[in-house]
């Protein structure tokens, strides 16, 4: 294969814990829609700190989208923080869902 011909997208797991008001918002059905529409899978969770956890895998560029609308939330979310680790993909999760 040559240098210049498109190789497939790169697959990779975002991880990023959201911290603001973000509970009792429906941040968490809100992320699960986004996510779903943008064919990803994984989970989002609320954490007993006051954040919520979002753990997605798929290609990067829909992944940075999955982000960027994390650093804004819902209406009535005030977002204060997005901590973002990328990792590599485990292909565990057969959908996007929302975990307790």
């Amino acid at each position: 294969m040559g240098r210049h011909m498109k190789s497939k997208p790169e697959a990779l797991r975002l991880h990023a814990t959201v911290r603001g008001l973000v509970q009792g918002v429906s941040f968490r059905y809100y992320t699960l829609h986004r996510a779903q529409n943008l064919g990803l899978s994984g989970f989002v969770r609320n954490c007993w700190d006051g954040s919520v956890e979002v753990v997605a895998e798929g290609e990067r560029d829909v992944l940075k989208e999955l982000l960027s609308w994390l650093h804004e939330g819902p209406t009535g979310a005030a977002v204060e923080q997005v901590i973002v680790r990328w990792e590599k993909p485990s292909g565990e999760f057969g959908r996007f869902e929302v975990t307790f």
